[in-house]
């Protein structure tokens, strides 16, 4: 990775688009008032606002004007991980940031969101309706008991209401979570039992892939398993009356009363967001109003250089973090563009449709979808207009290079490519977008402001070139305050804290460049260790993922008995392929040519499908486990998986090995 330096990059930003980007006018302005570097570029800010961390935050506080309805004391109160205090003393509404744009009269008429679906009708929301509907709708659960820190749930689709939901429960101090009507009940009570909801909001069904699929009687058994709900509120996306004893929304949100913003202290909680959950109860974890505030401030309007001109569309549902990032949008003044179906329907090139109708102009996906319009052989750039978009931004898994290419090529050639990588955990960010820096192929701009990212070996040293352990070695604000029913702090403490006391260990390997960039490897509890050397499967399945007879791999490394390595790499075969000698020869040569003789599989295995959690992301540590011969039941949460019955070959595959 050293000779890093000498390779040309894909995308270099023009001086005007540097100079105008609102990091270079933030940059300038903290030179002049808090001390930063004013040359230098983004490398010389960033040294500067982890050296000098509490002086950064205050400046993006000030930068984007917070408001602080109590003054805080000092910025960085205890520093220690777990544990560090942010702001105290101070008190703010997140949701009261969220919608100020609705206060500006050239504004207010202009559109907060637009709302498309399958049938790509465009439906807008215009700020000062969205603000009305927000002050109702607090007003109506202030009159159900709605207390600050009490949790509102919501098992609804990416729509407008789950919006108003969410920020009405901001506005009167209550703690949001959410889950996608896709998920089933076991998965959903796995994580709304933990937290208790006293209101759920909920639709009667949703559409997607061209169908529609009714949840009535999943909206019952949650009923009847959350004993702690007050109300329950239907919304009828499907045109079903609302079941006996639950509220109409339409008469919730009818009123035209000014929102009343409960103002709270800086960490008091703002939403429950869940870890996958893969191997046991999803973790519940507590981020803050005050933290996400100031965090995704400096994300969406640094990092991502988004203001009021423009159109932030993302494909996610409402159980993944990046639907409250994009709901961050609001802060400002972006309108959002939320879809609402399959990202494949009716055809592959569903998403860009979606962007040309929308004028989108920061335009997010995943890594999976960019290779499957790759695989389909599809051209955006050709086939729509997608002159708006300024940026086209990937999470979810690292993008191969290869996807950085078709991006370049099929989307556009003078176009910001930002592969951003970060974790439910902290609701943001580690490394990713940076408009003012150019993109190289196959890898994350650079790290965040306020970020101290790192790359440790096992001793806790730093490397520059080499595979390491992601690290950050100083608090976020966005980092979770805690676990829900997590009294002692132990499982937050476990899961980051354990490896490197006080040091946040995300479980990433990662690759930092001696220019600054970063490279992700895949996860490092699944890692692949041959001969003690430690390789990430990120970097297989790009290699293996680029014939077209592979739909998609999973590689799996087993320490046997007898000391002994074993590596098979699963495959799901696209169709009309077949696992012929001719084939794995293929898969083994792709491998050995572009990594090296050690990543070559041991076996080549098909399978009928690779297993996901309910947010898109290959299993491997459920697998590994099955495979060394944990029982399915203590291997895997159930309600964490897409298809459990894909599990059943892996399970059947370590019998036969036995």
């Amino acid at each position: 990775m050293t000779s890093a330096a000498d390779e040309a990059p894909l995308w270099q930003p023009g001086p005007d688009r540097i100079a105008t980007a609102a990091v270079t006018r933030f940059q300038s302005w903290a030179a002049e008032r808090h001390g930063a570097p004013a040359e230098g570029g983004y490398a010389s800010l960033h040294r500067w606002s982890v050296d000098e961390l509490d002086t950064f935050w205050q400046a993006v506080a000030e930068w984007f004007d917070v408001r602080f309805s109590t003054p805080y004391e000092t910025v960085i109160g205890d520093r220690t991980m777990p544990g560090a205090q942010w702001f105290p003393g101070a008190t703010l509404n997140y949701a009261e940031h969220a919608l100020r744009t609705a206060e500006d009269p050239l504004r207010a008429d202009a559109p907060a969101l637009l709302h498309v679906d399958e049938t790509h009708t465009q439906v807008p929301t215009s700020w000062s309706e969205l603000r009305r509907q927000v002050g109702s709708l607090a007003a109506g659960l202030r009159a159900l008991g709605v207390t600050p820190g009490d949790r509102v749930s919501g098992y609804l689709p990416n729509i407008p209401q789950a919006v108003v939901a969410f920020l009405a429960t901001a506005a009167v101090g209550g703690v949001w979570t959410s889950c996608a009507p896709d998920f089933g009940a076991r998965s959903v009570l796995d994580r709304f039992q933990q937290v208790e909801p006293v209101v759920l909001f909920t639709v009667d069904g949703y559409r997607y892939g061209g169908k529609e699929h009714h949840r009535a009687d999943t909206v019952a058994e949650l009923r009847r398993e959350l004993p702690t709900l007050r109300a329950v509120v239907h919304i009828p996306l499907l045109g079903t009356d609302a079941p006996e004893g639950a509220l109409d929304w339409s008469a919730l949100t009818a009123a035209d009363t000014e929102p009343v913003f409960e103002q709270v202290p800086f960490d008091h909680p703002l939403w429950v967001l869940y870890s996958s959950g893969t191997t046991g109860l999803p973790k519940a974890i507590v981020q803050s109003q005050g933290g996400i505030l100031l965090e995704h401030f400096k994300q969406i309007g640094l990092h991502c250089d988004l203001g009021p001109e423009d159109r932030f569309f993302w494909y996610t549902s409402t159980g993944w973090m990046m639907w409250n990032f994009l709901v961050s949008g609001l802060l400002t003044g972006t309108t959002l563009v939320l879809y609402d179906g399959s990202p494949g329907y009716p055809d592959v090139s569903a998403q860009w449709r979606v962007a040309e109708q929308t004028g989108a102009t920061l335009f997010g996906t995943s890594a999976a979808y960019v290779m499957a319009c790759r695989k389909a052989d599809i051209h955006p750039g050709r086939d729509f207009d997608l002159s708006r978009i300024q940026c086209v931004a990937t999470t979810g898994s690292p993008l191969p290079p290869d996807g950085f290419r078709w991006l370049h090529d099929e989307v556009a050639d003078d176009l910001w490519i930002a592969s951003v990588s970060g974790g439910t955990d902290v609701c943001s960010c580690f490394a990713g977008a940076v408009p003012t820096l150019p993109v190289h192929i196959g890898e994350l701009q650079a790290a965040c402001l306020g970020t101290d990212l790192q790359s440790w070996d096992p001793a806790g040293r730093p490397l520059t070139g080499e595979v390491g352990e992601l690290v950050v070695t100083q608090p976020m604000p966005s980092m979770p305050v805690r676990f829900w029913n997590d009294p002692d702090g132990s499982r937050y403490h476990d899961s980051y804290f354990e490896m490197y006391p006080g040091v946040w260990r995300h479980g990433d390997w990662i690759t930092i460049t001696d220019r600054g960039s970063v490279v992700i490897h895949g996860r490092s509890d699944s890692t692949l260790n041959r001969q003690g050397v430690r390789m990430g499967s990120a970097d297989i399945y790009e290699a293996v993922e680029r014939l077209p007879e592979i739909r998609e791999s999973l590689v799996i490394g087993l320490e046997e008995p007898d000391g002994g390595y074993w590596m098979p790499l699963f495959v799901h075969l696209a169709e009309g392929a077949a696992l012929d000698d001719e084939l794995r020869d293929a898969i083994k040569r792709t491998i050995r040519e572009n990594l090296s003789p050690r990543h070559v599989p041991d076996e080549v295995i098909e399978v009928p499908g690779i297993p996901h959690t309910l947010t898109g992301k290959r299993i491997e540590v459920p697998v590994k486990r099955l495979l060394q011969g944990t029982a399915l039941a203590k291997a895997v949460n159930p309600g964490s998986i897409d298809n459990l019955e894909l599990l059943h070959f892996y399970e059947e595959l370590a019998r036969k090995r036995r």
